[in-house]
C-alpha cells in the first residue's frame, strides 16, 4: 500500500517507483515501435512472383519439373500473395499484441522492483528520521541526545547526512551535560560562602553585647540566608533530576503520599488550609527522595498559594493502563489559563510571589524534572473558582 503524508501528495518511495516504471514504459514503447518498424521494413514487404516462361517449360526434359513450373500460373501467384498478405497481417498483430502483453508483465515486475530497490536505498534516511523523531518527542530537551545513528555502508550522501546529524547531536550532548554541571558546581560553591554567613550572623546575634538593632538585623540577614539556601538546594535538586536515574527500587506512593501529608499538618495548620490524603496503592521503581521531593513541592505549593479555610486533597491510584497516578488538587486565587504553559518553567512565580518575591520560583520545575527523569508525564489544570489540579503519571518501571 503506498503511504500518503498529505492529501495528493506521494511518499518519495512512491514517487521514485512511479519515475522508475514511467521510465520503463517510455523506453519499452520506443523499443516495441522501433522492432515493429524494422520487421516491417526488413521482412514483411509484399512478395513479388514472375509468371514461368513456356520456352522454359518446353526446354526441361523431366516431366515432374515441368508440372513444377506449370503450378506456377496466375491462379498459383495469387493464392501464394493472399497468403502472403495474411502472414504479414498476423505477424504485425502477434507482434503488438504479444509485444504489449510482454511490456506489461515486465513494466508490473519493474515497477515491484523499483518499489524494493528504492526501499532499501531510502532505508538509511528512515532511520535518520525515526532517530531525530524519538528525540524530538522526548519528555524533555536533552533526553535522547546520548543516541547516534551510526550509519554504516558506502561513504555516500545519506552516510554525510547521518554523521553530521551524530556530530550535531554530540555537541547538543556535550552542551547540556555542561550546562548541567554548572548549575550543580556553581550551587555546590554556593552553599559554603552561605553557611559561613549564617554561622557569623548568628554569632552575632548571640553575644552578650549585641543589641536589640543588631538582633533585628541578624533576624532579616538569616531571612535572606534561608532564602538563599532554598534556591541553591533547589538549583541542586533540580541539576540532580535532569539527570537519568541510576538506580530504582520499588516505591509505594500511597507510602509516600501519607508520610508527606503528614508532615505538613503544622504548616498547613498555620495556613489555615485543610489537607486530605486519599492514598491508593500505586507502587512503581524509581527514586524514593526524588518522590518524595515531587509530592512535597506538590503539597506545600498548595498550601502557599492558597486562602485561609481553604483546602489541599492528594490523591494516588493505578491507572487501567497500569501507569502510577498522583493528583494534588487545591483552593486558592484563580489561575489563568494562559499561565499554565510556563509554570513548570524555573524561576517563573504567578500572582504575588511574582512582585514580592516569595519562593525561587522552582518548586514545580523540580516537580516537572523529576517527572520526566521517571519518564512520566506532568499536566495542571486551573480549577473552576481557583485553584490548581495538578497530575502526575508514572510508569511502572
Amino acid at each position: 500500500m503506498i503511504k500518503m503524508f498529505a492529501p495528493g501528495r506521494l511518499t518519495i518511495r512512491a514517487r521514485l517507483t512511479l519515475v522508475y516504471g514511467a521510465l520503463f514504459l517510455v523506453a519499452g514503447l520506443a523499443l516495441l515501435a522501433v522492432t515493429y518498424f524494422l520487421l516491417d521494413q526488413r521482412l514483411l514487404q509484399p512478395f513479388s512472383f514472375e509468371l514461368p516462361d513456356p520456352a522454359k517449360i518446353a526446354g526441361v526434359a523431366g516431366r515432374r519439373e515441368q508440372r513444377l513450373l506449370i503450378q506456377g500460373s496466375p491462379d498459383t501467384m495469387l493464392y501464394l500473395s493472399t497468403q502472403a498478405d495474411d502472414l504479414r497481417k498476423a505477424t504485425r498483430a502477434s507482434l503488438l499484441t504479444q509485444g504489449a502483453v510482454a511490456l506489461a508483465v515486465v513494466g508490473a515486475f519493474s515497477i515491484a522492483m523499483g518499489w524494493v530497490i528504492a526501499g532499501r536505498l531510502l532505508s538509511p534516511l528512515h532511520r535518520i528520521t525515526e532517530t531525530a523523531r524519538r528525540i524530538g518527542t522526548a519528555p524533555a530537551a536533552d533526553r535522547g541526545l546520548h543516541e547516534r545513528i551510526a550509519l554504516t555502508g558506502p561513504r555516500d550522501e545519506l552516510r554525510e547526512l547521518a554523521d553530521t546529524f551524530d556530530a550535531m547531536l554530540a555537541r547538543l550532548d556535550q552542551a547540556f551535560d555542561g550546562q548541567r554541571r554548572f548549575v550543580a558546581n556553581a550551587s555546590h560553591e554556593l552553599r559554603t560562602p552561605l553557611t559561613l554567613n549564617r554561622s557569623l550572623v548568628e554569632l552575632a546575634m548571640h553575644r552578650r553585647t549585641a543589641g536589640d538593632d543588631v538582633k533585628r538585623l541578624g533576624e532579616t540577614l538569616l531571612e535572606i540566608n534561608t532564602r538563599h539556601e532554598r534556591l541553591i538546594n533547589g538549583l541542586l535538586l533540580l541539576a540532580r533530576s535532569e539527570n537519568e536515574l541510576a538506580d530504582r527500587s520499588p516505591v509505594d506512593l500511597a507510602d509516600v503520599v501519607e508520610h508527606v501529608v503528614a508532615q505538613s499538618a503544622g504548616e498547613a495548620a498555620a495556613a489555615e488550609v485543610q489537607v486530605r490524603a486519599e492514598a491508593a496503592e500505586a507502587e512503581l521503581d524509581g527514586d524514593p527522595v526524588l518522590l518524595e521531593r515531587l509530592v512535597q513541592n506538590l503539597v506545600d505549593n498548595g498550601i502557599r498559594h492558597n486562602a485561609a479555610g481553604g483546602w489541599v486533597r492528594v490523591s494516588s491510584r493505578t491507572l487501567p493502563d497500569g501507569r502510577r497516578e498522583l493528583t494534588v488538587a487545591n483552593t486558592g486565587p484563580v489561575v489563568p489559563r494562559y499561565e499554565i504553559p510556563v509554570i513548570f518553567e524555573p524561576f517563573r512565580r504567578l500572582g504575588r510571589d511574582r512582585v514580592t518575591g516569595q519562593g525561587a520560583g522552582l518548586g514545580l520545575s523540580i516537580v516537572a524534572a523529576i517527572t520526566r527523569a521517571h519518564g512520566g508525564e506532568v499536566v495542571a489544570v486551573p480549577r473552576e473558582g481557583g485553584g490548581l489540579t495538578v497530575t502526575v503519571a508514572l510508569p511502572r518501571g
